[in-house]
């Protein structure tokens, strides 16, 4: 892939970017570098590797969800300074 003056003030107007003509060429320099880098990797032999999502190998470590008894609502909100029926009362904080 060719990485042209124009795709990098392309690149940098998306991204909210003023850059001087001499950063525009550095980064069009840095940026074709890092394209040729990916071409090189492009010609290692993959075939019969399983792409891999990280090096190491993870687990969920989540439990399963179960259901389970809880405490009555009355139970929790007789302990609120204030509440209604089924909810508790907080002073309101937006205007």
């Amino acid at each position: 892939m060719q990485i042209t003056e124009e795709l990098v003030s392309y690149v940098a107007q998306l991204s909210r970017l003023r850059m001087s003509p001499e950063e525009t060429a550095e980064m069009q320099k840095q940026m074709s570098e890092i394209v040729s880098y990916m071409d090189k990797l492009n010609e290692l032999d993959t075939d019969g590797v399983e792409p891999l999502s990280h090096i190491f190998n993870i687990t969920n470590v989540l439990r399963d969800d179960t259901v389970a008894p809880s405490y009555a609502r009355e139970d929790i909100l007789k302990n609120a300074p204030e509440h209604t029926e089924e909810t508790f009362v907080v002073p309101k904080t937006v205007e």
